[in-house]
């Protein structure tokens, strides 16, 4: 990983965090308590779960569209699978 990329990867976990914190969307706490509970360590899950923020801070940075929440959502549900990826 280069540093641009571990650069992004630090700014979407700060993401995660904050989403955490605040407890919104709700559905991020409790994606990270599902991974866990199902194997996956807390540092694989924020991974995950940072992968499914990826794709709608893409949109807001780089496209300008305006944050796709229930996307979002759908994605932090559909993880450990991430059909939206298609270069896996």
């Amino acid at each position: 990983m280069n540093d641009d990329q571990r650069a992004i990867e630090d700014i979407l976990f700060e993401i995660l965090e904050n989403q955490m914190e605040d407890n919104h969307p709700k559905q991020v706490k409790e994606t990270l308590m599902r991974l866990c509970m199902t194997g996956h360590s807390r540092e694989d899950a924020m991974e995950l779960m940072a992968c499914a923020l990826a794709p709608e801070m893409e949109a807001v940075v780089e496209r300008q569209e305006a944050f796709n929440l229930q996307r979002y959502i759908e994605h932090l549900a559909l993880l450990p699978e991430m059909p939206w990826v298609k270069d896996l």
